[in-house]
């Protein structure tokens, strides 16, 4: 599709006569776009709520799928689990990417949604070691598998959707609505732990208190079927042809590929370190009780929610590539100080702080994270070169972060782990430096 192509849904030359095709993006309201905003926004929220109850959940369920050892190795190998749900990710990233450019981006999010709800129903059901043996944690793979499949996908269609749906000028406002539902996502399973820390006790919540954030999940999946009709397609027709969601089509755009992997690199690395392993490394490292390790991730989460549409407005101002290169030089000269700080932490207010400053520098790059990715490809493969590119990332260095930062606090060298995050944000800040200012107005090209 040449450059001259607009929005999904908006044929190139305004003189053909079209296929029969939804209306096109441009033609709607307001009030259209935002209702299709929320819809999409919503089956986001449910699938990331799915995929981070089992990060914080761990802590509860590690002994009831791994023999008795010390919480170190049970959380090493819970992470192994989760690690193997980021690895599987590119293949559903290139899967439902590859689907959402051929036959629509409102098709592949319900699925992907559906797919993650069974994911979380199978985690819900699942006997423990006790009980099976070492089918325990084999079920608890594949259920992971699962859901890693569906968020390999849900990433590329999500952003592909709301920077096609929202309107030119405001773009940067649109597409932050996906990090604020994927951090709603993290905050709801942080709510639904601290709600199930209040109402039960430590010791019934190991035993079976920690499967209802797994079966909520499921009933949320199935419920979201219920916003199918808000959401607006906004792929045309033509996507179903050879060339659209093609990986062969999408290798003419190798920059933007490059450009997509080297920054989710940071941003998944950066992510995951101060948003799901941070709670871990509170207990584990700093020493803080587990009950308030969750308050305190659920005081900062929902601040970094907040911080989302506020960046995305003001990428609209200055620009996607200015906001990267705050993000990724901030984190390449932050990340070592701020993870020693908080290692250091001996009140909930210092961590609360520190935390938070590590996140506000991260939400330069959460507000405009699908958005930049989609302005960097054409409609015919947007969705699969965002997914795709962004879960290849996100699998080498976000799903191993929280592996590597136990196993090398295992080994004595905890703090050789804060290196790392920063050397991989020095390489994006490069990468920032040198790439175009994706177009923040108008059609997507």
């Amino acid at each position: 599709m040449s450059d001259r192509s607009g929005l999904a849904g908006v044929p190139a030359d305004p003189d053909a006569a079209p296929a029969p095709r939804p209306a096109p993006p441009d033609a709607l309201d307001r009030r259209t776009r935002a209702r299709a905003a929320v819809a999409g926004s919503a089956g986001n929220l449910i699938e990331w709520y799915d995929f981070y109850a089992y990060a914080y959940t761990a802590l509860y369920f590690a002994s009831s799928f791994f023999p008795e050892g010390d919480r170190t190795a049970q959380l090493i190998n819970v992470a192994a689990i989760y690690a193997a749900g980021f690895l599987i990710r590119p293949l559903g990233g290139w899967y439902f990417g590859r689907y959402a450019d051929r036959h629509g981006r409102r098709a592949a999010m319900i699925a992907s949604v559906l797919l993650m709800g069974a994911g979380s129903l199978l985690v819900a059901i699942l006997p423990t070691y006790a009980t099976i043996g070492a089918a325990a944690p084999a079920l608890l793979l594949v259920a992971r598998l699962m859901q890693g499949f569906s968020t390999g996908g849900q990433y590329g269609a999500a952003a592909t959707y709301l920077s096609e749906i929202a309107e030119p000028g405001k773009r940067g406002f649109y597409a932050s609505f996906q990090f604020v539902t994927l951090i709603g996502g993290q905050l709801f399973a942080l709510l639904t732990v601290f709600l199930l820390q209040t109402a039960m006790s430590d010791v019934a919540i190991r035993e079976w208190g920690w499967r209802i954030p797994f079966f909520l999940g499921a009933v949320l999946a199935g419920v979201f079927i219920l916003f199918r009709d808000a959401m607006h397609e906004t792929a045309e027709p033509a996507g179903k042809g050879d060339e659209a969601g093609s990986l062969r089509t999408l290798m003419q755009h190798p920059r933007a590929m490059l450009t997509v992997m080297a920054l989710s690199a940071a941003g998944a690395v950066t992510l995951y370190t101060f948003t799901t392993y941070m709670q871990k490394y509170l207990v584990n490292t700093a020493g803080m009780d587990v009950t308030i390790a969750s308050r305190t991730m659920l005081i900062v989460t929902f601040a970094f929610l907040l911080l989302q549409p506020l960046l995305g407005l003001l990428s609209d101002r200055i620009g996607r590539r200015t906001n990267l290169l705050i993000f990724s030089g901030g984190m390449a000269l932050f990340a070592v100080p701020l993870l020693g700080a908080i290692g250091k932490a001996q009140t909930m207010g210092s961590a609360l702080l520190l935390i938070f400053a590590a996140l506000a520098i991260m939400s330069f790059y959460t507000s405009v994270s699908g958005l930049f990715k989609a302005e960097l490809f054409p409609a015919n493969v947007r969705a699969l070169g965002v997914g795709l590119g962004h879960a290849i990332a996100s699998a080498i260095f976000g799903g191993t972060a929280e592996y590597a930062a136990l196993t090398l606090k295992q080994m004595g060298h905890e703090q050789v782990f804060a290196w790392y995050v920063s050397a991989v944000c020095a390489v994006a800040f490069v990468v920032a430096l040198r790439m175009r200012e994706p177009r923040a107005h108008g059609h997507l090209h």
